[in-house]
């Protein structure tokens, strides 16, 4: 039998994803919310220099979370990086199915099921100071259209436009959708959130981490929309 592959995750998603698999990267990112586990910097920082002595077969990364030429510093050091681009629920399946592949297990991904039909429209700030949020182009919009929520900013031609509160306000969601990343809002920012319409809470990683989380993500999302009045 061949060994398993050493791996090193620089990508949160991913590392949850290896670890319910029973894969085991070598190292992690701080990031990552494992523990036990070596880590080597941030998702926008690593420390190449200890990836490297590492010797892993390969290094996870994405797009959305890590830097090119944090990717180039490795290539270039001769570690084979794997990187991966996920805008919305098919790619996250294309995605699982190719990780699946590399470390050696069977894959485990869904092919998404069609869309519920939109019975909430959302607004889902991701920063503060500017505000931001995000298009139809992204996997959180696609999850949460899957879910029956309707991202009233999904038509924007940026994929994560900055918007104004007035801005968001005149697009009258049902509802704010808060998430706890990639900015960390909480009760402290609820007064000025509903100046848009009323707050819901939720986790950020169902909305922004795919992988082996999206089915329950889904279901999470279904049942928020199922106790939130729409139209």
């Amino acid at each position: 039998m061949n060994d398993p592959p050493r791996v090193v995750s620089l990508v949160p998603s991913v590392t949850e994803t290896l670890l319910s698999w029973g894969v085991t990267p070598v190292a992690v990112t701080r990031f990552c919310e494992t523990d036990g586990l070596k880590t080597v910097g941030g998702t926008k920082n690593p420390d190449i220099g200890s990836i490297v002595s590492l010797g892993p077969d390969v290094v996870f990364m994405d797009e959305e979370e890590n830097r090119i030429e944090d990717a180039r510093a490795l290539r270039d050091a001769g570690v084979v990086v794997h990187a991966t681009c996920v805008r919305n629920l098919a790619g996250a399946a294309v995605a699982l199915d190719q990780l699946a592949g590399i470390v050696g297990v069977r894959s485990r991904s869904d092919r998404p099921e069609e869309p519920d039909p939109p019975v909430v429209r959302v607004w889902v700030p991701i920063w503060r100071r500017p505000w931001m949020t995000v298009n139809g182009d992204t996997y959180g919009s696609d999850l949460l259209a899957h879910a029956g929520l309707d991202n009233v900013c999904s038509a924007e031609s940026e994929r994560y436009p900055t918007v104004t509160i007035d801005e968001a306000r005149a697009r009258e969601p049902d509802v704010v959708l808060a998430p706890s990343e990639p900015y960390r809002f909480s009760e402290r920012h609820r007064a000025e959130l509903e100046e848009v319409a009323r707050v819901e809470f939720v986790d950020g990683r169902d909305l922004f981490w795919w992988g082996t989380r999206t089915p329950g993500a889904i279901g999470r999302m279904r049942a928020l929309a199922a106790r939130i009045p729409g139209r």
